[in-house]
């Protein structure tokens, strides 16, 4: 619900300007608080979505992890049972301490499985990674968040040494700063097809190497990075110029004997799919293709869609935050105003000639609108499109989960425009 105020209405704004402080000084890991805008003598007030419970966040953890579904569908349903049990506010450094404890036991048990158990060891370094990554989530915005995040980083790079492959931690040097990614090149194959991938408002590249094993197996290697704003990125804050960190990694690409710079597909899901749209346009001579699953284009950035969207329940918590601090703001109207600079239409890009693009979501996305994949398929040059239209936000559904579509459509075209030969692309030539 929107409130009104109007000048003469003390008792209202006294109201507003208790929870204001309230705001300021809670520690609350949920936020759904009314947030005044300035606007000249008269404050505009905007509703973000309505705090869940710690009963109501309880049983939608659960809920999502006992079927698998983002962000809790890597974790164990029963630990996860366990891990709540113990919850008992909604304040974000006990969210990370309850979480990073189940990590921790993970932890342990890898590093006595080290010297007599590889497999195990392996499993269980992963496993601490991903609770360490949900103590953290959706952003570090508190000290036991940052600390879970750390801890999160040590256990990957303890468990990238064991695979065999090894996954190797690259720090590329980027204007007086480095950009940290995971490479893992398949054995035999040389030089090597790549996919880069790039994390998303929430997902880190620590959450994407696992999945990207799977490519190994049709000898692609794969890239991990986080998207500006996020994780171990060099900017801090979203600006449309960041993309110059993924030209970057691309030129870092040529550099490798074992790798193939002329065979290069990029992924991003969510808000990295924003970049890879953005990197398919500006990089089209030196990629092979680009997916993007449910990456924010347009609309989007508008304050209309963003007033709506702030308020989806398909989102588990701290939306709000976690999409303001990447554009460096605190308050909604400093947000709202921000976004537009981002808009690929605003950038002039999107009639522009394209890499080959595999567009990917879902009708009843609450978080980024389908509106966004609909202009890119009728803007520029030919794209290929799997859309749901039973989908919420990446096309997923209950039936039709993340691992699914990654399976099914994700993989396969990656694989598809990754072994194209020149000769055998002809959507690949109208594109250039």
């Amino acid at each position: 619900m929107a409130l009104r105020t109007r000048n003469n209405g003390s008792r209202l704004q006294n109201q507003l300007g208790l929870l204001m402080r309230t705001y300021v000084n809670a520690r609350l890991l949920v936020l759904g608080i009314v947030l005044l805008v300035a606007v000249g003598a008269s404050p505009a007030v905007a509703q973000l979505a309505v705090p869940r419970t710690l009963a109501e966040l309880k049983a939608e953890v659960q809920l999502r992890a006992d079927r698998k579904a983002y962000p809790v569908a890597t974790l164990d349903a029963s630990e996860v049972r366990e891990a709540l049990a113990q919850l008992t506010s909604l304040d974000r450094d006990e969210w990370a301490a309850v979480w990073s404890g189940i990590g921790d036991r993970h932890r342990t048990a890898a590093q006595a499985a080290e010297a007599s158990d590889r497999t195990q060891a392996i499993e269980q370094y992963r496993a601490a990674v991903e609770y360490y990554m949900f103590a953290r989530f959706p952003l570090e915005n508190s000290p036991g968040k940052q600390r879970a995040y750390e801890k999160a980083l040590a256990a990957f790079a303890a468990y990238a040494r064991l695979p065999d492959p090894p996954i190797e931690i690259v720090r590329i040097p980027f204007e007086g700063k480095e950009i940290v990614g995971y490479l893992r090149v398949p054995k035999g194959i040389g030089p090597a097809p790549v996919l880069v991938t790039i994390g998303g408002l929430d997902g880190r590249k620590e959450d994407a190497a696992a999945r990207n094993d799977a490519y190994l197996a049709h000898g692609v290697a794969y890239f991990a990075f986080d998207m500006p704003g996020t994780g171990q990125s060099p900017f801090r804050v979203v600006v449309p110029e960041a993309v110059r960190e993924f030209s970057r990694i691309l030129d870092y690409v040529a550099t490798r004997a074992e790798l193939d710079p002329k065979r290069v597909v990029v992924y991003g899901g969510s808000w990295g799919g924003h970049w890879s749209a953005r990197l398919a346009y500006i990089e089209r001579a030196r990629l092979k293709g680009a997916v993007v699953q449910g990456g924010p284009v347009h609309e989007y950035f508008t304050p209309e869609w963003q007033r709506k969207a702030l308020g989806t329940r398909e989102y588990l918590f701290e939306l709000f935050e976690a999409r303001a601090t990447i554009y460096g703001t605190s308050t909604l109207n400093d947000f709202l105003a921000y976004g537009p600079r981002m808009s690929m239409v605003t950038s002039g890009l999107i009639n522009q000639p394209s890499a080959p693009m595999l567009l990917i979501n879902g009708l009843k996305d609450t978080q980024v609108p389908a509106d966004d994949l609909f202009l890119l398929m009728r803007s520029g040059s030919p794209k290929e499109v799997w859309f749901n239209p039973e989908g919420g936000h990446m096309g997923r559904t209950t039936e039709m989960s993340d691992q699914k579509i990654f399976e099914t459509v994700t993989l396969p075209w990656v694989v598809r425009m990754l072994n194209a030969q020149a000769s055998d692309s002809a959507m690949a030539t109208m594109q250039r």
